[in-house]
């Protein structure tokens, strides 16, 4: 897909300052420019455009909404509430709604989402060789919805429960297609569940917006069982994820950041599987493009904070997809770079604009992806 995500606004601010100023409307002079230490919320916007031959044009937006449950002191990390919506001319559609809510002095770490997605995807089949030559045009339906919450024990430590369910309708015309053809693809209709299960975290990072040192781990194992047309299905998914930070100098700032996703039963919904490629971690490739039972990867990102607006990155990355056993030599290489435009100086939030690279499998292009979102990457 060929992806057009409007960012002159970034541009101009970080080369045109006092043009901006002038040319721009008042309220997005307040969501991107002006600088606040009060700790009251703030709010920016987003437009979202893209055009493919299989969705036509989609136009939508995304929103983030960031506060503070209290304004004493800066113990208090910062919570948000995200919104993305578009709209297709062939009548696709996608809405998400999150949430992350921390409590005053993070006692309790409340997050939520609900979204639902109408968007044809490409699937190429299991594993971590696929061809792009049996790419095959899958349409989707999902609704998925979650519900976390952590306790603080002490010590950075939070002990806590991850609850949720999904339904997946799919389907393909495509009757000679790897999707309707393929022996490896199980419960291509898709399906229904509910799941819930234990979660861990030990969080020293010094912010949750942008760290500058500190780390996180996180744990959670979802114990899924399926309803409706769906409920013999039993199985699960684990995720483990590490991330530390080291502040080399004032300005740079160095991240490292590992995970390891599992479905684990003796079933394998394709839908289920962990799947290689994303904005946050093996930017460049497509997500789905690779997938099967087990996911791992890693990454490593240097961060330079060139003034409080303008910070510039580059990373480097390597992962795998794979049934039971483990690969060095199936390992995927990731690297790229990319941009930063902090609009809340005091919170450290900034939008993001990322290009990352991969392989280049034999006979076809080099595996390549640009992103634009909100946050940092991990």
């Amino acid at each position: 897909m060929k992806k057009l995500l409007t960012f002159i606004i970034i541009v101009v601010a970080a080369f045109q300052p006092v043009f901006a100023q002038r040319l721009l409307p008042k309220f997005v002079r307040k969501m991107f420019f002006e600088k606040d230490t009060s700790k009251r919320s703030s709010f920016v916007l987003l437009p979202v455009l893209s055009s493919a031959p299989e969705t036509g044009l989609e136009v939508g937006g995304a929103g983030l909404l960031s506060f503070y449950t209290d304004t004493v002191g800066h113990i208090t990390r910062v919570s948000n509430l995200f919104a993305y919506a578009t709209i297709t001319t062939k009548g696709q559609n996608r809405f998400s709604l999150s949430s992350s809510y921390w409590v005053p002095q993070n006692k309790f770490h409340y997050s939520a989402a609900i979204s639902y997605i109408n968007f044809p995807a490409n699937f190429y089949g299991i594993g971590n060789n696929t061809r792009k030559a049996n790419q095959d045009l899958v349409d989707e339906k999902r609704f998925k919805f979650s519900f976390n919450g952590e306790k603080l024990f002490g010590n950075n430590i939070y002990i806590g429960y991850v609850a949720g369910g999904f339904n997946y309708k799919e389907g393909d015309k495509n009757t000679t297609g790897i999707f309707n053809t393929s022996a490896n693809v199980e419960d291509r209709n898709g399906g229904a569940s509910l799941y819930i299960g234990p979660s861990f975290i030990y969080d020293s990072r010094n912010n949750n917006t942008y760290t500058t040192k500190g780390m996180i781990l996180s744990a959670y194992y979802n114990i899924m069982h399926g309803i409706l047309s769906n409920n013999n299905y039993q199985g699960g998914f684990l995720n483990i994820e590490y991330s530390q930070f080291f502040l080399l100098n004032k300005r740079l700032v160095l991240g490292i950041d590992v995970q390891e996703q599992s479905l684990t039963g003796s079933q394998s919904p394709f839908y289920l599987l962990p799947a290689l490629g994303s904005d946050e971690m093996m930017r460049g490739y497509y997500n789905g493009r690779y997938r099967d039972r087990n996911f791992i990867a890693g990454q490593t990102e240097l961060r330079y904070r060139m003034n409080d607006r303008i910070g510039f990155v580059g990373f480097v990355g390597t992962g795998e997809v794979f049934h039971t056993n483990f690969s060095f030599r199936q390992l995927k290489p990731d690297y790229g770079g990319g941009l930063r435009y902090f609009f809340d100086v005091e919170k450290g939030l900034s939008v993001r604009l990322d290009y990352g690279a991969g392989q280049k499998p034999t006979g076809e292009a080099r595996e390549s992806g640009f992103y634009i979102g909100l946050g940092q990457a991990f």
